[in-house]
């Protein structure tokens, strides 16, 4: 019994030694290693473009300290690569809504980018209280005519919302008279603002020393202007199918008081889930409605959901 137990014992130990001496024989060397590495993922260091503007409004890179902020948020969002194709995909769902509303108001274009970095084209609700794409403070919101309670919170309407937007940025424009300010104040406030260049002395966005989010805020506007605009650039693959598409919907006025929305959905052969989805101000399963006020709510158009 000894002996065969020796006998498994050594089997044993050539088995183990010949499984080691093939895992060390099929272990690649540290030099294929490296190149599988290489080959599998690479990193580049950017070209900052020598010519970036916001809103028209050119960025001084020849400033080296403007150089490395514009270059640290390239890199970032270029390598941040899940994050960077959701944006691509929410774009091509949201922009065709947001850009018209921008272009009605007088407000440049790259202000769509704005909404980019404050929500990533989400509804989203910040520590501070700030809500929706926009990021709409409730104060703001009131004071430009959205409504906002525990029924109805406009800020979540994305229309509306951009609308109160532009309001914003045009006011601060026209206090300042540029846009890059403009779009400064709306994180830092225009009060903010104007306190620091009269603290400082100066007159420019790009002269201020400023905290880390709002020092970084126009720096990763025109990053991700820069990165949305040449995907394949900074190395962004992928087809139009893969990108998100809005349901197209209509809108059904409503100037009465609902008191159960799940049963109102059913009447356009929604359910409430979708209802939801495409109205997300409509904060609860009834409007209350007492001022009769005539609200719009989107419906999404016959054969793009299932029948509930």
């Amino acid at each position: 019994m000894k002996t065969i137990k020796t006998l498994l014992a050594i089997v044993g130990l050539l088995s183990l030694s010949g499984l080691l001496i093939f895992a060390v024989q099929d272990a690649p060397s540290d030099d294929n290693l490296e190149k599988k590495i290489i080959n599998d993922y690479n990193v580049y260091a950017l070209n900052v473009p020598a010519n970036l503007d916001f809103a028209g409004e050119a960025l001084p890179l020849d400033n080296p300290d403007i150089l490395e902020r514009m270059d640290r948020e390239l890199l970032v969002n270029t390598y941040w690569q899940s994050n960077g194709l959701l944006m691509f995909k929410r774009a091509n769902k949201y922009f065709p809504i947001i850009e018209p509303i921008l272009e009605e108001y007088g407000v440049p274009e790259d202000f769509k980018y704005l909404a980019v970095i404050e929500s990533g084209l989400q509804n989203v609700t910040s520590p501070a209280g700030a809500k929706g794409f926009w990021q709409i403070m409730k104060a703001t919101g009131r004071e430009n005519g959205l409504e906002i309670n525990n029924n109805v919170d406009e800020r979540y309407n994305l229309e509306l919302a951009t609308k109160v937007a532009c309001q914003y940025l045009l006011k601060a424009k026209e206090r300042f008279g540029s846009w890059t300010l403009a779009a400064a104040s709306y994180n830092a406030g225009v009060a903010g603002v104007s306190r620091r260049l009269n603290d400082q002395g100066v007159n420019t966005y790009y002269d201020l020393l400023l905290g880390e989010e709002t020092g970084r805020y126009i720096f990763r506007i025109v990053a991700l202007k820069e990165i949305l605009g040449n995907p394949e650039q900074y190395g962004f693959n992928f087809r139009h199918k893969d990108l998100y598409s809005g349901v197209p919907t209509y809108k059904v006025e409503v100037d009465t008081a609902v008191t159960d929305f799940v049963q109102f959905a059913k009447k356009f052969g929604i359910n409430y889930k979708i209802l939801k989805l495409h109205n997300p101000w409509l904060r609860e399963k009834h409007l209350n409605n007492n001022s009769r006020k005539p609200y719009l709510i989107d419906i999404p158009k016959e054969g793009y959901y299932s029948n509930p």
